[in-house]
């Protein structure tokens, strides 16, 4: 994932806000208006009417924020919020403005790597703010681009927030069903003939580590999505609301799933220690099996070699006597232990 600023963004050069360049853009009716204008521009552009501008910062600082803080009035707890990290997933509401915090997950060679961003929306401004350049912000403007227009055009900023929550619930389904995947492989293992101990227990605390991970950002999105499309609040026009349910549908779907997988992850452990304590008993019995079969000749070499007169005592006809007894109980007990599967 990842993103690549244009020539236009790095144009001016107060445009210099974190670790990279900020990337600005305006819509009129729909259309792009301006690409790439300084951040000291945007409440020019926002005092224009039906202008929607959108603002993305990558790592910015607390006084980096100062500026779009002063140009949009926000309240000093949100951007403490919108610049700390390890926030919780949540969407909060402040006088003329919302706030978001959310998560991107992908899956990296078996970890899940988590990317925090967040969001300032007002009526006709959305302010987005990655905390990791790792963020395919170039895919979020492609969903704008194919979308926006026709009845959308006079929605405002709640469209560059439904295109922002979409991608976002499509990732963690995304993710959700690599960690399924995992899950399998997982399953192939614990019936493999083999059985990998060491391997298993590796990627199953794996996959349960990943799927708490992913639980703890997915299942909050529910609830902001839910408040989005509370009816008494108004935060989302009448035209957007199949869209936003539409992506309610999709983290109930992410919510099902990682249920799922906890399930199968906790099946999948259970079956584990079951598999590996019957494979325990059944080394066991065959290893206790045949020390009894070794018994045999150590109690009969022992009985005969005691240092007191007995029937064959240093006699040729002693020994023959001790080795046909050795051998008949000991081929007697191998046939009973394998007649009985100890063997």
């Amino acid at each position: 994932m990842g993103s690549h600023p244009s020539e236009t963004d790095v144009a001016h050069p107060g445009n210099r806000i974190g670790g990279a360049p900020p990337r600005t853009r305006a819509w009129l009716d729909g259309r792009v208006e301006a690409e790439g204008f300084p951040v000291a521009e945007v409440s020019d552009y926002l005092e224009r009417p039906d202008v929607v501008v959108w603002l993305d910062l990558c790592a910015p600082r607390h006084e980096d924020l100062r500026v779009i803080s002063e140009e949009l009035g926000l309240d000093h707890v949100a951007v403490e919020d919108a610049v700390s990290r390890h926030e919780r997933a949540k969407f909060d509401r402040y006088q003329g403005y919302a706030f978001l915090n959310a998560y991107i997950p992908e899956v990296k060679d078996g970890d899940l790597v988590l990317y925090e961003v967040s969001a300032f929306l007002s009526e006709r401004a959305l302010v987005t703010i990655r905390q990791d350049p790792g963020i395919d912000i170039d895919a979020l403007i492609r969903r704008w681009d194919e979308g926006l227009g026709g009845d959308l055009a006079g929605t405002g900023a709640a469209y560059l927030l439904y295109g922002l929550l979409d991608m976002i619930v499509d990732l963690q389904l995304a993710a959700a069903t690599a960690l399924d995947d995992a899950g399998d492989e997982v399953e192939e293992l614990v019936f493999d003939e083999s059985f990998p101990v060491k391997e298993m227990q590796l990627r199953s605390y794996q996959l349960r580590k990943n799927l708490v991970a992913l639980r703890r950002v997915a299942l909050p999105m529910r609830e902001v999505v839910n408040t989005l499309l509370r009816r008494d609040l108004r935060l989302v026009p009448p035209a957007l609301v199949p869209y936003f349910q539409d992506v309610y549908d999709h983290t109930l779907r992410v919510a099902e799933s990682t249920d799922g997988l906890r399930d199968l992850v906790a099946n999948l452990i259970d079956t584990r220690l079951a598999l590996q304590g019957n494979r325990m008993n059944e080394v066991m019995k065959k290893v206790t099996s045949w020390a009894a079969i070794i018994a045999v000749p150590t109690a009969v070499t022992g009985f005969y070699g005691q240092n007191v007169p007995y029937p064959g005592f240093s006699q040729h006809d002693g020994f023959v006597v001790s080795t046909i007894v050795i051998i008949v109980c000991s081929v007697g007990l191998y046939l009973v232990f394998k007649r009985r599967d100890w063997l």
